[in-house]
């Protein structure tokens, strides 16, 4: 799998890389632990090295897991974190109320002072059993904190050597571009696929421009963009994503009469349409690299396949010409 550069640091990431969202199980109904470490391992041994975590996800669970699988070869593997999610009492911003994996109530909290940071680097390093991190990144704006104490903290984690390089999540441009005044962001992390392409009017421009790359996450649009979700399909409790707009009428009838079209394509080069949506994404412009989730060793397979052929230039501009015809409601 091809490597490319991480914005202007000497960090090198797998043009895919294993999402560990899913893993955590929060928002996605659960998930097996054996199988997540296996996958994992899968992952890494098979070139896809970058693998992107959080420590919301699952509450600490998927970095914990990620810290068992990635034992005995940190130094072959690209580790990226968040920070900036509070999930035990009420500092920072209000973000929203959800269910732990167990069941009960609590609150999130957006919170990114210095002091936080620091703190949150420190639980993510001991989780995952690891003396540096190479890319921190945080998950979600702060309005509570100025965004110029959040990049210092960065800066002082550098200089302990405590992480590689530091980025930004779902910043909106003009947020990106104050970081920057601060500190060299490395990344920007954000939602793109085939049928969310919002980044492309402003954050996509500049980031280019600064040499800032782009992860983008959710590429698959959470599993739906894989052809294998139909009207009717049953997901277990817990599970969130029903409740978003592309899976809900007409979107979902929309999107996939899209994949019915990119089918020839896929066929073409003896690939599934999940491996021709990720092909897709990595050869965007300014994309550095698609965060592929997984949640066992079949799926990561799969996911590898995605790096084994390019789409020719006709083929990109026939697929985006099929995406300009879909119409998508993300009001519903």
């Amino acid at each position: 799998m091809e490597k490319r550069k991480l914005g202007n640091t000497d960090i090198h990431i797998s043009e895919i890389a294993f999402g560990a969202w899913a893993i955590g199980g929060w928002m996605w109904g659960g998930a097996d632990a054996r199988d997540a470490v296996k996958a994992i391992e899968t992952a890494t041994d098979n070139g896809m090295t970058t693998i992107d975590t959080a420590s919301v996800y699952g509450f600490g669970l998927s970095e914990e897991l990620v810290g068992k699988a990635i034992k005995g070869k940190r130094d072959k593997v690209e580790v990226l974190t968040k920070f900036g999610m509070s999930w035990s009492g009420k500092e920072g911003e209000y973000f929203f109320d959800t269910k732990d994996n167990s069941g009960n109530s609590i609150s999130i909290y957006k919170h990114s002072s210095k002091n936080k940071v620091i703190s949150n680097c420190e639980a993510s390093l001991k989780r995952m059993k690891t003396d540096y991190i190479d890319l921190f990144q945080i998950h979600w704006p702060d309005a509570t904190t100025p965004v110029s104490e959040t990049m210092e903290a960065l800066e002082l984690l550098i200089a302990q050597g405590k992480i590689r390089a530091g980025g930004v999540c779902n910043y909106p441009a003009g947020l990106l571009a104050e970081a920057c005044e601060t500190f060299p962001v490395a990344s920007e992390q954000v939602p793109y696929s085939m049928v969310r392409r919002d980044i492309e009017a402003e954050i996509l421009p500049y980031s280019i421009s600064k040499n800032i790359s782009i992860l983008a996450y959710s590429p698959l649009q959470r599993g739906l963009l894989t052809g294998k979700i139909k009207p009717g399909h049953k997901f277990n409790d817990g599970d969130t994503r029903p409740s978003t707009p592309y899976y809900k009428e007409p979107n979902l009838s929309n999107i996939l009469g899209l994949l019915e079209k990119l089918k020839p394509v896929a066929e073409a080069h003896n690939s599934t349409l999940s491996q021709l949506v990720l092909n897709w994404t990595i050869l965007q412009p300014g994309i550095t690299c698609a965060l592929a989730g997984a949640r066992n060793p079949e799926q990561v397979l799969e996911n590898l396949g995605a790096s084994k052929f390019r789409l020719k230039e006709e083929e990109i501009k026939l697929i985006n010409k099929y995406i300009s015809e879909l119409s998508i409601d993300t009001k519903i």
